[in-house]
């Protein structure tokens, strides 16, 4: 098939030229591929020049129809977008049709945030009996909310990014992309800790990684998210969290505090701004949630003027 051909050299551009991650690299794939089977099949096209704005817009119709959720659809039309992006810089199209198709409207849900209290007992519980695997725990809790890492940023850790004589460390984002990120002091010692006396015990097979697994090896993403769900359950914390709530976390608690946009999105490694914004929305969520809950001049329900 043609145009499967022409989703291969894309995803060769987006590894070589882009440089972005295997993970991002296959959800593009998985999304063009289906599109690209859908005109195959309804439409018989065999070149990509053949697509017009009705093709796409009855595509999301069928996505529609299999009961598929705004977000789902959006992110998948994100992904046919830069693929006919990519076409007209190859000059296999003449315009980029997809720039005429507005993304379906989807619900704004802020992610889930943890407070301070709650940060502070889901560390406390993080050393449970002291064991090996306990203090790696910890150290990775102080790493994710410390310094607001993505959960792919923390397991791809190696000892030698750290630099905790100068509280700095050295992490490679999306797209290869790396950063210095300042650590805390809590992030340091459970670091020093780790390494000094627990590291060795967990008998590394994996010479480079920081964070291991009982095997030795790296810490998969799925490790480290079944072990924040069983230290939050533990923490007594219901919300529905997972690593990257500790991010979330860190960006939050960074802006209620006076940190201004532009370093917050430095220190997360967002390319745009308006990502981090979002982070904005969540703080004065959190600030009217606080005021309707105490102030007794709030309109809470159950109060009557």
């Amino acid at each position: 098939m043609m145009l499967k051909s022409l989703l291969n050299e894309y995803l060769y551009y987006l590894r070589v030229t882009k440089g972005l991650s295997k993970n991002t690299i296959q959800s593009y794939g998985n999304d063009i591929s289906d599109y690209l089977t859908f005109l195959d099949d309804n439409y018989h096209l065999s070149r990509m020049d053949q697509v017009e704005k009705t093709h796409v817009l009855n595509y999301l119709s069928h996505l529609k129809r299999k009961n598929m959720v705004s977000k789902s659809i959006s992110r998948k039309l994100s992904s046919i977008r830069s693929f006919h992006q990519y076409l007209l810089l190859e000059k296999v199209v003449s315009e980029n049709l997809i720039m005429e198709i507005p993304k379906p409207k989807t619900p704004r849900i802020l992610p889930v945030v943890l407070n301070h209290e709650e940060v502070d007992r889901l560390l406390s519980v993080s050393i449970g009996r002291q064991k090996p695997m306990d203090f790696r725990n910890r150290a990775m809790l102080e790493l994710a909310y410390g310094a607001g890492l993505r959960v792919s940023e923390l397991v791809d850790l190696k000892i030698a990014d750290l630099h905790l004589n100068n509280a700095l460390i050295k992490v490679t984002g999306k797209g290869n992309k790396e950063r210095l990120l300042p650590l805390g002091e809590e992030s340091i010692l459970a670091l020093k800790n780790y390494l000094a006396d627990y590291r060795q015990a967990l008998k590394p097979l994996d010479k480079e990684t920081l964070f291991l697994n009982r095997e030795g090896k790296k810490i998969s993403r799925i490790g480290f998210y079944k072990i924040i769900r069983h230290l939050a359950k533990i923490a007594g914390i219901e919300k529905p969290i997972s690593p990257h709530t500790l991010r979330h976390t860190f960006a939050t608690h960074l802006l209620e505090n006076g940190a201004d946009l532009r370093s917050v999105q430095e220190l997360l490694g967002h390319e745009d701004v308006l990502t981090t914004e979002h982070y904005t929305h969540i703080s004065k969520a959190r600030l009217q949630d606080a005021y309707e809950s105490a102030h007794p001049r709030a309109n809470r329900k159950g109060t009557s003027l």
